[in-house]
């Protein structure tokens, strides 16, 4: 007998890492997607067609364009006219009318997912901020998540975020504390303000090529017949041993990109951007790095240069550059380690994702980035090449979701 599938909502879904995840597994159907930037979802609606069998109609139903701020007209519907003319034209009829309620009827709702946007808790962020990051608007996205939660009340929800909401405190109040009491208040059980730097996972210890630290908020309803710590320790339990993927593993089979002295012709195609194509391979193409950069990519690597001082570092981009820094600007990938985090900042430059091939001297292609974040190879990005790493640096590794989703329905199956 075929087992049930389990029903979610992904909130800030972005491109959809982890709606992938939960989807891969075949143990969960999604009834909706939202996600505020139009190349995010773009790319999540044509990624439903391509390889979940969606519809074009039905995709664009499911998968809401939407300003998650506006909480009561994304779930009730009956838009106003502002938001009509901002996401009207990019959305079902049904989305605009009657909101998530028109769109899921009388599905029952098992889990809402979501990730909002983490700038605001990052420890980078706050340390570059004037204002620390206490007034900016981000810090409070989880309570328009609690909205939604309140209106569905599914079983489960799983809230994820970058390790430094453990720290964070807007308004002088600890973050985690004000995710404690607006959860709680609601009737959902979640670990308490002291326990919850116990969900603290790196991505790296489940079947990611990649050190990616991140706080897993899970809640259950209080009325269910769930354990919490159940959940965590079957999601525990996909830990992947005391195997590490690398980033030889992750990007090492992909075709090598090396510098060309002269731009060259592929059929009708100037290739401008000097370094040699790889057309058996989509969105894998080299950024265009000067000569400068290109030699200092080779030196940083052959010198091993990851490993000198800090204060060093600072030395080498001011000698290269004559421009003075803080911080840290280059970075190298290391063939038989997990890739340290990838970010969103791909989409500036590519200083701290330089190839472990000096002889590519290139920074990584946006397939390199994304096979970094266990996004299958067939998995097409929309829009411009900025808004593509972005959208990657932003996501969620497809094989940490998959393990969060094979721990939530192996506890659920129990029941």
């Amino acid at each position: 007998m075929a087992k049930r599938k389990y029903t979610f909502i992904d909130l800030f879904a972005g491109c959809g890492g982890l709606s992938e995840g939960f989807l891969k597994t075949r143990r969960f159907s999604a009834l909706a997607h939202v996600e505020w930037e139009k190349p995010m979802i773009d790319t999540l609606r044509n990624r439903l067609v391509t390889a979940w069998h969606e519809t074009v109609a039905s995709a664009k139903k499911k998968a809401i364009l939407f300003d998650i701020q506006r909480t009561d007209e994304l779930i009730n519907g009956n838009w106003s006219e502002d938001s009509i003319e901002k996401y009207g034209k990019d959305n079902d009829e049904t989305v605009i009318k009657r909101g998530l309620k028109g769109v899921i009827g009388r599905k029952h709702v098992d889990l809402i997912i979501g990730g909002p946007p983490c700038q605001a808790y990052s420890i980078h962020g706050r340390a570059t901020d004037k204002d620390s990051m206490n007034n900016d608007y981000r810090n409070y996205l989880f309570e328009s998540f609690c909205k939604v939660v309140d209106a569905f009340r599914p079983n489960i929800f799983v809230f994820e975020n970058v390790g430094g909401l453990l720290s964070a405190k807007p308004g002088g109040i600890p973050v985690r504390d004000r995710i404690f009491n607006a959860f709680t208040q609601i009737g959902y059980q979640i670990r308490t303000p002291e326990e919850m730097p116990r969900a603290l996972y790196d991505a790296a210890d489940f079947n990611v090529p990649q050190h990616r630290p991140r706080v897993i908020i899970l809640g259950i309803r209080k009325d269910s017949d769930l354990e919490l710590n159940d959940l965590y320790t079957s999601i525990e339990n996909e830990r992947s041993a005391n195997i590490k993927l690398t980033v030889k593993d992750a990007i090492g089979h992909l075709p090598a990109l090396y510098p060309l002295e002269q731009p060259i012709k592929v059929g009708r195609i100037i290739h401008s951007h000097q370094y040699n194509p790889a057309p058996s391979i989509t969105q894998h193409e080299a950024r265009n790095h000067g000569p400068r950069e290109r030699a200092i990519f080779k030196e940083w690597v052959d010198g091993e240069m990851n490993h000198i001082s800090h204060k060093d570092m600072i030395k080498y981009y001011y000698e290269k550059t004559g421009h003075k820094t803080l911080y840290q600007k280059y970075k190298s990938l290391e063939w038989d380690k997990p890739s340290h985090t990838v970010v969103a900042h791909l989409s500036k430059d590519g200083y701290m994702f330089i190839h472990p091939d000096s002889k590519q001297a290139r920074s990584i292609t946006i397939r390199e980035a994304a096979c970094l974040m266990t996004f299958p190879l067939d998995f097409q990005f929309l829009g411009s090449t900025p808004y593509n790493y972005k959208m990657i640096g932003n996501a969620v590794p497809v094989n940490f979701a998959s393990a969060i989703a094979k721990g939530i329905y192996k506890t659920l199956d129990k029941r």
